[in-house]
């Protein structure tokens, strides 16, 4: 039996062919988020602020607080687990992206689960964010990853 030396962590990366400015404000607010992420939020992220993120297709929602903001650079935020988003700017029109989730508990089998569920996830969130800002297209990726989650069998 496998034992763990360390907690995993789940990190999720990706280059997006947008300014600074514009790929960070898409993680910000809400209006732009639901386009490829959750499909309905409470408020923007500000510091020190708690909203709700509701993901209505599943009829599921979070409740998130909003530990920091550095524009343009970071945000941090709590909802279960800590994610934090670290925005580098490459060049003026090249934003790399590095979202990591950390804190999940459990026994070993279900931290490790997790770990693999939400890189899974925080990656279709990338890939969501890079077709909207690149190219102006949603691909649904959220909803379509377990279209028949909300479907009792």
């Amino acid at each position: 039996m496998a034992t763990l030396n360390h907690v995993p962590i789940a990190k999720a990366e990706m280059l997006i062919r947008k300014p600074v400015k514009e790929v960070f404000e898409a993680f910000i607010d809400p209006a732009i988020t639901s386009r490829f992420w959750f499909t309905k939020s409470s408020g923007r992220l500000e510091a020190g602020k708690r909203v709700q993120w509701e993901w209505e297709m599943y009829g599921a929602s979070a409740d998130v607080d909003v530990k920091e903001i550095e524009e343009n650079r970071r945000i941090l935020i709590e909802f279960g687990t800590t994610v934090e988003w670290i925005f580098t700017s490459r060049t003026e029109n090249e934003t790399f992206v590095t979202i990591t989730n950390t804190g999940f508990e459990g026994d070993g089998d279900h931290i490790v689960k997790q770990a693999i569920d939400s890189t899974e996830g925080f990656t279709i969130v990338l890939c969501g964010l890079k077709a909207l800002l690149e190219h102006g297209i949603i691909l649904n990726l959220v909803s379509d990853k377990a279209p028949y989650a909300h479907v009792k069998r």
